[in-house]
């Protein structure tokens, strides 16, 4: 009986989320802001302000994958991580190195002078990653808009997945997200241009593997591992913020499947990323995106799925004028 129970309610839940996703998404639509901005065309001017960014730091790929992860993955796409002040998103522990916010507001007050109160800040956010995405891969993708700003940002509803989570643990992370573990493969892949310190990765996987003193993950090739202890991550505090690269050093500012390869390697930093292979539900997808090109046209495909979830559309929440504040 309680397991009946239970898959009732799981469909239930499924439902409602299901619900919750498709009421937004079936108001949003491409060229949602075509004939909104005063002769404007939106999406050109969010474009030209991210390329010409690009064209002096090429970090804000990276920047942008982080920020759109972190922002659609606690209550959905709403522009609630961008909220200034005490408490808020932006205070909780996974997102004090989000960066990003700069380039947002410029993009807002480019937008604000040419049609005040018309464009929304978590539209903004999907734009800007998708033309971040563009201006390093030379491939654009269809991204609907329409979007709207919830009126909520609270630190204690940031619960994002960890760098040490299970195979396990991160899909069903990425099912309340509505997305699936082959999303979530693709997903991940935006490490391919990312960075972690060694604080994420010394108790878990060189020093303290299974909670062992002087235990190495077993799963890390063991190459690595020597030189992660030996010049990057000595076991000293002082090695805590050293940057470790999550792909190979010499692909580490591409978007490209090197990330995939670097795991077929053992040689993924992130406990999370290398549990994609450890785990045989996984690995199959991660040799598909390792041994073909298919990520170039999965990955945009996964952000575009992403960038629709929760999102608020019609008259709820607010186009807000500022983005990091409530109107």
């Amino acid at each position: 009986m309680g397991h009946t129970k239970a898959a009732v309610l799981v469909v239930v839940l499924a439902v409602a989320v299901l619900g919750l996703a498709t009421d937004g998404q079936a108001q949003l639509q491409n060229g949602y802001y075509t004939g909104k901005c005063r002769g404007n065309d939106v999406e050109a001017v969010v474009r030209g302000i991210v390329k010409a960014r690009f064209a002096q730091d090429s970090a804000i790929v990276a920047h942008f994958l982080r920020l759109l992860f972190h922002e659609c993955g606690v209550n959905g796409c709403d522009g609630g991580l961008l909220i200034d002040g005490p408490g808020t998103e932006k205070t909780a522990k996974p997102n004090l190195s989000v960066k990003g916010y700069d380039l947002i507001a410029t993009i807002k007050m480019e937008l604000e002078k040419r049609c005040p109160g018309v464009v929304s800040c978590s539209d903004i956010e999907i734009l800007a990653t998708r033309d971040a995405v563009n201006a390093s891969t030379g491939q654009g993708y269809a991204v609907r808009t329409g979007r709207r700003d919830r009126r909520r940002s609270i630190a204690t509803d940031v619960k994002l997945p960890g760098p040490d989570f299970t195979v396990l643990q991160a899909a069903a992370f990425f099912g309340t997200l509505g997305l699936s573990s082959d999303d979530m493969v693709v997903l991940l892949g935006a490490h391919t241009v990312g960075v972690a310190h060694c604080s994420m990765i010394k108790k878990s996987r060189l020093y303290s593997y299974g909670g062992k003193a002087g235990a190495t993950d077993p799963s890390m090739d063991p190459e690595l591992a020597s030189i992660y202890k030996t010049y990057v991550c000595p076991n000293t505090a002082s090695s805590d913020n050293n940057i470790v690269f999550l792909d190979d050093r010499s692909s580490a500012s591409k978007l490209d499947n090197s990330f995939y390869k670097m795991l077929q390697r053992r040689r993924g930093a992130l406990m999370v990323d290398q549990n994609l292979y450890n785990d045989g539900s996984t690995r199959w997808m991660v040799d598909r995106l390792a041994n073909t090109d298919h990520f170039r046209w999965l990955f945009p495909q996964a952000l575009a799925k992403l960038g629709e979830v929760n999102v608020l559309t019609g008259t709820q929440g607010e186009v807000r004028r500022v983005c990091s504040r409530f109107n």
